[in-house]
C-alpha cells in the first residue's frame, strides 16, 4: 500500500468516527457544506488534506498517534482556504470567466515544457502518479485562473499608490531604507595546541608571546597582510587574514565596543579566544547609508501596495463571506473553519 493510499485511508477513518451516529458510522457520501448551493463533501476534505499532509514532506504512517494532531493543526486553516475559494471561483464565473480550449492547450504545453514531458505517453502517466484525470487537472487549472483574475481585477486593479502614501511610509520605515555599518577586518591567530579540555601553561604562554612579537612587528612597519599570509593558524591565512565585509550589526557586542573606538588601520591588543590569540587589524568602515527617496520610490511603492492588498483583499474575503449563503451540515467541521476563520481575521494585524 502506497503511502498516498494509507494516508487516504487514515483520514477517511477518522471522518467517520466523527461522522458515527447512534454508534453507528455513515458509509455514504457526506455533505459538510453547502455555499451558495455548491456542495463540499467529505471526500473532497479528505483529498485536500492528503494532499496538504503530502506538501509538508512528511511520510506519516496512518498507526502514527501524531497523525491526529497534524490534522487538526491543519484543517482549520485548509477550510478557510475551501471556502474563500469557492467563493472566489463562484464571483470569477458571475463575471464570465472561464479557460477556453486554446488556453488550456497553452498551458499543458508549458506543463510539458517546463516537466521534461516529451510523449503523450509520459504526461498520462505523470497524471496518473498523481490520481488525477485530464478533466481533474483542467478543473484544477481553470479554478487558479479564476482566483488569479478575480484578484487582479477585483482588487489589485483597484489599488493605487499616491506620492503622499510612499512619502510617509519612507519617513516611518527610514531603517529599512538604510545600508547598515559594515567593517573588513584582517587577523592574526596563534593557535594553543591540546585537546581544548585542559590547558597547558607553557604552551599557552609560547602561544602569547608568538602572537605578540607578531604584534610589535606589525607596529614597528612590516607588512600586516605579509604577516598573516606566513605566521597565521587561521583558515583566512590563505586571503591574507581578510575578514569580511561584516555586518557590524552581526558581530558580537564586545568586538562592536572594541572597533568603536578605534580607527582604520589600527590594531587590537592580543586577545584571547578559546582555542588561541589573535589580533585583529581594523581594514576598512563603512558608514550607515539612506537611500534617497526618489532611488528608493519603486521599492516604496511595491511595500505599500503589498500592504493595501493585503487589507482590501480581506476587506474583499469579508465581504464575499458575509453576502454568501453558508450551510453547514456538519458541526465538527463548522468548528474547525470558525477557529481557521479567527486566526485568518487576526493575521493582517500580526503582519
Amino acid at each position: 500500500m502506497t503511502n498516498r493510499t494509507r494516508l487516504t485511508t487514515c483520514v477517511a477513518l477518522l471522518l467517520v468516527a466523527v461522522s458515527a451516529v447512534a454508534g453507528r458510522a455513515e458509509i455514504i457520501e457526506q455533505i459538510l457544506v453547502k455555499v451558495n448551493g455548491e456542495i463540499f463533501t467529505k471526500t473532497d476534505l479528505e483529498t485536500r488534506q492528503v494532499a496538504a499532509l503530502r506538501g509538508m514532506g512528511k511520510d506519516v504512517d496512518p498507526s502514527d498517534t501524531q497523525l491526529r494532531q497534524m490534522l487538526d493543526e491543519i484543517t482549520p486553516d485548509l477550510l478557510v482556504n475551501v471556502i474563500d475559494e469557492m467563493l472566489i471561483v463562484q464571483r470569477g464565473k458571475e463575471l464570465g470567466y472561464r479557460l477556453g480550449d486554446e488556453q488550456f492547450t497553452s498551458i499543458l504545453d508549458s506543463i510539458k515544457k517546463d516537466n521534461k514531458i516529451e510523449s503523450e505517453e509520459q504526461f498520462q502517466a505523470a497524471l496518473k502518479q498523481e490520481n488525477m484525470t485530464l478533466a481533474d487537472l483542467r478543473k484544477q487549472l481553470e479554478r487558479q485562473m479564476i482566483v488569479s483574475r478575480v484578484q487582479q481585477n477585483e482588487v489589485m486593479g483597484k489599488i493605487a499608490v499616491s506620492d503622499e502614501e510612499a512619502r510617509r511610509y519612507y519617513d516611518s520605515h527610514q531603517a529599512e531604507f538604510t545600508s547598515p555599518q559594515s567593517i573588513t577586518l584582517r587577523e592574526v591567530f596563534v593557535s594553543v595546541p591540546g585537546d581544548g579540555k585542559s590547558v597547558n601553561v607553557g604552551l599557552d604562554e609560547e602561544a602569547r608571546d608568538k602572537a605578540t612579537k607578531i604584534r610589535e612587528r606589525a607596529l614597528a612597519g612590516e607588512s600586516f597582510e605579509q604577516l598573516a599570509a606566513e605566521l597565521s593558524d587561521a583558515p583566512s591565512k590563505a586571503n591574507a587574514g581578510l575578514i569580511g565585509p561584516l555586518n557590524l550589526n552581526d558581530v558580537s557586542s564586545e568586538l562592536r565596543t572594541l572597533i568603536a573606538s578605534m580607527k582604520v588601520g589600527q590594531l587590537t591588543e592580543v586577545m584571547r579566544s578559546p582555542r588561541g590569540y589573535q589580533v585583529l587589524k581594523l581594514e576598512s568602515m563603512t558608514a550607515p547609508e539612506t537611500r534617497a527617496f526618489d532611488d528608493a520610490k519603486n521599492d516604496i511603492s511595491n511595500r505599500v501596495f503589498t500592504d493595501k492588498r493585503r487589507i482590501e483583499f480581506q476587506k474583499y474575503l469579508d465581504r464575499l463571506r458575509t453576502e454568501a449563503i453558508i450551510e453547514w451540515k456538519n458541526q465538527d467541521v463548522q468548528k474547525a473553519y470558525e477557529q481557521g476563520l479567527e486566526k485568518a481575521k487576526a493575521a493582517p494585524a500580526t503582519q
